[in-house]
C-alpha cells in the first residue's frame, strides 16, 4: 500500500496534508525516514511512524446509519445526494459503499463498509440473511395476506418470492406491519404488497441478521458498530 494511503487513512489528514507531513521529514517507516508519497509499505509487517509515534493501521469501517428518505444508497449520483455523501471526509477516505440499497423513498437501516467480504457474505442469496421491515399499507392487512406471503407470492415479473413473515401490529385504513424477507429484490417489498393489490406508503428496514436499528440515531446520522454488533454481524453471515 503507499504510505499517502496508509496515513490518510490513519487519520493523518487528506493526501494533500501527507505530502506535507512526508516533506517535512515526520515520517519514518522501519526506522528509516520516507518522503515520497508513492513509498510502498506493508502495513501489516512494517512499522511505521510519525513524529517517534507509531502508526495504527486501520484496515475496515463499518458505519451503521439511520438513512432518510431522500437520499440515495450508492457512492455517488451526478444529480441526488448519496449515503456516502453524508459521511466526513475522513470516512469517505476509506472508501466504503452502502451494503446493499435501499430506495430512495425508504428510511432505516443502512451498513456501511469498505469490507467487501463481509458485504459479499451479507447479500449472497445463498446466505439468506433476514432483513425486517416496518411499513404502513394503504388499506387493511389481513390474515390471508399473511399465508400468501408465508408461501410466496408473485411478482410483476413472473418472480415468486421465497417465504416471508408478515406480523400485522395494526389492521385499517392505514395499517402498520413489520415484514422480515430473506431476499432483496429490487422494490420487493413494495412489489409483494402490490401483488395483493395494496401499496406500500412508508417503508422504514429496521434489522439485517443481527444487527439492529439504533433507534436513538436521528434520520441522517450514523455511528460505528460496536464490537459486539460486528461480532454478531460475522458470526450470521
Amino acid at each position: 500500500m503507499r504510505i499517502d494511503k496508509l496515513l490518510s487513512n490513519s487519520g493523518f489528514g487528506s493526501r494533500k496534508e501527507v505530502k506535507i507531513l512526508l516533506k517535512s521529514k515526520a515520517v519514518e517507516v522501519n526506522g528509516e525516514t520516507v518522503r515520497d508519497p508513492k513509498f510502498h509499505v506493508d502495513e501489516k509487517a512494517d512499522d511505521v511512524s510519525v513524529a517517534g509515534e507509531p502508526v495504527v493501521y486501520r484496515e475496515f469501517i463499518y458505519l451503521m446509519m439511520n438513512k432518510p428518505q431522500g437520499v440515495i444508497s450508492a457512492t455517488e449520483d451526478r444529480f441526488d445526494e448519496t449515503v456516502i455523501d453524508l459521511l466526513t471526509e475522513d470516512e469517505q477516505r476509506f472508501e466504503p459503499f452502502p451494503v446493499g440499497r435501499l430506495d430512495k423513498d425508504t428510511e432505516g437501516l443502512l451498513l456501511i463498509t469498505n469490507d467487501g467480504k463481509l458485504a459479499h457474505e451479507l447479500l449472497s442469496p445463498k446466505k439468506h440473511v433476514d432483513k425486517t421491515y416496518y411499513a404502513k399499507i394503504d388499506s387493511p392487512v389481513t390474515d390471508e395476506d399473511i399465508e400468501a406471503f408465508k408461501q410466496g407470492v408473485v411478482l410483476d415479473d413472473g418472480y415468486e418470492t421465497k417465504p416471508a413473515q408478515l406480523h400485522i401490529l395494526r389492521s385499517g385504513d392505514e395499517s402498520e406491519i413489520e415484514l422480515t424477507i430473506t431476499e432483496g429484490k429490487f422494490h420487493q417489498v413494495k412489489r409483494m404488497f402490490e401483488s395483493v393489490n395494496k401499496q406500500v406508503v412508508y417503508l422504514k428496514r429496521l434489522s439485517m441478521g443481527m444487527l439492529q436499528l439504533d433507534e436513538t440515531l436521528e434520520l441522517g446520522e450514523y455511528r460505528e458498530l460496536t464490537e459486539d454488533e460486528l461480532t454478531k454481524l460475522k458470526q450470521r453471515k
